[in-house]
């Protein structure tokens, strides 16, 4: 059976950065160099690597990235604009540490708000991440003051549509997002609110960190 939710069908019209990277990419690098990363192991997985953008940028600072995405389309930009990087087309939900391993960070920006199934994304990316290490994932930031503030200026229905071809179809909070990550095994988690004032954040980005089974 086809996996429900796996957006495989997600446009992108090149390799460029989107709009949103202008936010998130330079939140990410912060959070990474909070990490203090070994300089022989600074592996990333990017899960749900779209069109290659992010992980072009982290691997121009030296990371060392492996990712996958659902988008057929994504997978073959990426590889098109730089094909020195280890982009493969593959499902969220599949087994992917069996396959790749694990990871010291595992990246994953604008992803679960796509998807059918967030706990077994959830699983698979707590199965990505070694003991010890982290998972930073961003998601669209909503609460209530931007909710409030969507509907009294009339953009609810624009915001929430309907009509966007594997768009979002699950809007996270800072609470619901946490309880989903705690729910797979991560502790502790902290949020970041990007892209306006934290109360109108445009996105918000979770560090959960792997407990050590050691």
């Amino acid at each position: 059976m086809a996996d429900i939710g796996a957006p495989s069908g997600y446009r992108y019209a090149d390799a460029s950065p989107t709009a949103a990277h202008t936010y998130l990419v330079p939140a990410v690098r912060g959070v990474l160099a909070s990490l203090s990363l070994s300089s022989g192991d600074r592996r990333i997985f990017d899960l749900g690597c779209g069109n290659g953008a992010v992980a072009a940028v982290l691997a121009r600072e030296g990371y060392e990235i492996t990712g996958i995405d659902a988008s057929a389309e994504g997978i073959a930009q990426a590889r098109q604009a730089h094909p020195e990087l280890k982009l493969f087309e593959g499902s969220a939900y599949d087994d992917l540490a069996a396959k790749f391993g694990t990871f010291p960070v595992v990246l994953s920006l604008e992803v679960v708000e796509h998807l059918y199934d967030p706990r077994r994304f959830a699983s698979r990316l707590h199965a990505l991440v070694e003991p010890g290490g982290t998972a930073i994932v961003s998601a669209p930031y909503h609460g209530y003051l931007k909710d409030l503030a969507l509907a009294i200026s009339g953009r609810m229905d624009a915001h929430f549509t309907a009509l966007w071809d594997h768009g979002h179809i699950k809007f996270w909070s800072v609470r619901t997002l946490r309880v989903l990550l705690g729910e797979a095994g991560f502790e502790p988690i902290t949020f970041l609110r990007i892209g306006r004032i934290p109360s109108l954040a445009k996105a918000m980005i979770a560090v959960a960190r792997k407990p050590d089974s050691r």
